[in-house]
């Protein structure tokens, strides 16, 4: 298939400069596939490593089989040998590329039996497990982790077939199964979809994000440390537990994406890849390249063939084995550049085509995303950068890297730096509706006020921004409290418009529709080994009597009336007003007309917003009794336009201080 970029550049003329260099990166690209298919006949052929490498039962036999360049020997020990070498089950080198392989009679591995490698390299040997190892487990006495048979003798039976489809939009609920559960301990896949699932369904999100599915060592890396990439994580429960919870949210309706981990893998030795087969450079860019300065881990070397072909199998086994329906690619921006985005501003397009751009890491981007839509061509692809690269949700045959989304990075940084940082009579309109808007117009985004980054311990929800410890003893419904007030006001208005000028789909974490009270702190060293922060609270949002209640029922509705007005369905927006000095924003999209008044003290009577000729229905607004507001507006009230001198329409409206609402056109 060959590429080309006119149209990326079409659309965009600050491109043409550096059509060159994309010429270049789309020639390397034709090249890679080209390669992949002299090779393996096809992306799609080139893609199944895990159908060789690892553990697989073939014709009454066990066949194992390991990618080990610089190792001298390798044994396979387990509970069957006692954990010693012993001769039956020794590898054999098979081909001169590095590829070792055993065969064991079918009674010599039974499901549920562990086992790892022990390898040997020039000048050392130590225990590995098997980079394709498909379930590894952790001891809870050692904490040794073994990889372990997993072959029941009855396979998982699908139920439900995936959502069929692209979504028009996206309601993504990103969530964390270990931490979902209200005890004080790590929660199940079980135990997700029994409890977790019917809130998700309930609140209208159509997606679910979910974390650290990947195996990996430390409960506290927030899975974002793969140790495993074939494996998913034990400590929820069986991959069969996984598949049930997959299989349930599909008989919902709703899309399971996995946050997959592919810009760096964690630098233990036994459990991950790094110093695999006594290199360092494996799998990895060898010297100091091969190490992320920020997060203490591996680096990929996505120009190795070998290295491509595993990413790529990691990416076809998760959709076929666990009938996935796409993927959140995290660290994107720290993929595509050497220096990672650390330190980085990229305040102009020099800096997308520059030297420190890994071009192997775009093509190797570009080909996931092709091979994932050929795989399933309603599988959905969202990219984390916070670079802004160009083309990067474009489609591949246009010079894009194909991502279906990208993640609108900084409309979450922005918030967090507006609320800590101005006092909100001093809240700039027109900047904050610049820092909504602004995003590439040829690309899909999903905006968010907030995910699990700003929930983490060293930063602060917004809730807990805009409120502080009152959050502790001043959130009952019936309880005076100057701050609270202030700071459920605006996060339903955050929220809010947030939501409603969002490109094509809105994120939130689990727990912050609510305005979960407390951070994110897994257990470790410093806080005792405690569970208390890691775990959601939610009985606070089925509490009548408390205000994390109102906000659980104004997310639901603000979503239900998103997907109903179908808003993220059309870019087109308009601003009416954006007045500095009322503090009034207000803006039409698809027929609906949101006007917010962010004065900290100012109502006002009978205000003019610009609108077209008709009548308006007030359907929305944050400030009814049920989202614990003061209920200052009449529900349904109708408006009628009136005209100006200047043949202009406008609605006359009275605007609560501190309130949103939304009108909706009635032919």
């Amino acid at each position: 298939m060959s590429y080309e970029m006119n149209q990326l550049i079409r659309r965009d003329s600050l491109l043409k400069p550096y059509q060159s260099i994309i010429e270049r990166r789309i020639s390397r690209l034709n090249d890679v596939s080209h390669q992949l298919d002299q090779n393996f006949s096809s992306l799609f052929k080139a893609a199944s490593c895990h159908r060789f490498y690892g553990l697989h039962r073939v014709n009454h036999e066990w066949i194992f089989r390991e990618w080990a360049p610089k190792a001298t020997a390798i044994w396979l020990i387990s509970e069957r040998t006692g954990w010693r070498e012993i001769p039956d089950c020794c590898l054999k080198r098979i081909d001169g590329k590095g590829d070792w392989e055993l065969h064991l009679p079918l009674d010599f591995l039974t499901h549920g039996c562990l086992y790892r490698l022990r390898m040997y390299w020039k000048d050392g040997f130590g225990d590995r497990i098997p980079a394709y190892a498909t379930r590894a487990v952790q001891d809870p006495v050692t904490l040794i982790f073994n990889a372990q048979v997993w072959w029941p003798e009855q396979p998982y039976q699908w139920k439900h077939t995936p959502v069929c489809g692209k979504p028009a939009a996206i309601y993504v609920y990103e969530a964390h199964v270990g931490m979902a559960q209200e005890e004080e301990k790590i929660g199940s896949y079980l135990e997700f979809t029994k409890n977790i699932l019917p809130h998700i369904v309930d609140s209208g999100y159509n997606a679910i994000q979910l974390m650290a599915l990947q195996e990996h060592p430390y409960y506290g890396s927030f899975g974002y440390q793969v140790s495993n990439f074939f494996a998913p994580s034990s400590r929820f429960g069986t991959p069969d537990d996984l598949r049930a919870l997959i299989d349930t949210a599909h008989g919902h309706g709703l899309r399971v994406l996995m946050d997959i981990i592919h810009s760096h893998a964690v630098s233990n030795e036994v459990e991950g890849l790094s110093r695999f087969d006594g290199t360092l450079y494996q799998y990895f860019h060898d010297g100091q390249q091969g190490q992320h300065p920020a997060w203490d881990s591996r680096c990929f070397d996505y120009g190795k063939l070998p290295v491509l072909r595993f990413l790529l199998s990691n990416c076809r086994y998760w959709l076929e084995e666990y009938q996935l329906d796409g993927f959140r690619f995290d660290g994107v921006t720290s993929m595509m550049y050497r220096h990672h985005g650390l330190n980085m501003a990229f305040t102009n397009y020099s800096q997308y085509f520059d030297e420190s751009v890994d071009e192997d890491a775009l093509t190797y981007l570009t080909l996931a995303n092709q091979l994932i839509h050929q795989i399933n061509p309603d599988s959905v692809t969202i990219a984390e950068d916070m670079s802004g690269m160009p083309g990067l949700a474009s489609p591949v045959e246009e010079g894009g890297m194909g991502f279906d989304y990208r993640f609108a990075l900084g409309v979450p940084d922005y918030w967090i730096r507006l609320v800590k940082d101005t006092p909100d009579e001093f809240w700039p309109m027109g900047h904050l509706w610049f820092e909504l808007t602004n995003r590439r117009s040829d690309e899909k985004s999903i905006g968010y006020a907030e995910s699990h980054d700003q929930a983490l311990v060293g930063d602060q929800t917004l809730i807990f921004r805009l409120i502080g410890f009152d959050m502790y003893d001043a959130m009952h419904v019936h309880a005076k409290n100057i701050q609270v007030e202030r700071g459920i006001a605006l996060h339903k208005m955050i929220r809010l418009i947030t939501l409603m000028t969002a490109g094509n789909g809105y994120l939130t974490f689990m727990g912050n529709e609510f305005g979960h009270p407390e951070w994110i702190d897994f257990p470790r060293e410093g806080n005792n080994w405690s569970f208390r922060y890691a775990r959601r609270q939610w009985r606070l949002m089925h509490d009548s009597g408390l205000r994390y209640h109102g906000l659980a029922i104004f997310d639901r509705d603000m979503i239900e009336l998103s997907r109903t007005c179908r808003i993220l369905e059309t870019s087109d927006m308009r601003l009416l007003v954006a007045d500095d000095i009322l503090k009034i924003l207000a803006f039409e999209r698809n027929n609906l007309i949101f006007v917010f008044n962010f004065h900290p003290t100012q109502s006002y009577i009978d205000h003019l917003i610009p609108s077209f000729s008709g009548k308006f229905r007030m359907v929305f607004d944050s400030d009814a009794t049920c989202y614990g507001g003061h209920g200052r507006l009449r529900p349904g009230q109708i408006h009628f336009s009136q005209m100006d001198s200047s043949q202009r329409h406008h609605v006359s409206l009275y605007l609560p201080t501190r309130t949103a609402l939304v009108l909706q056109y009635e032919p």
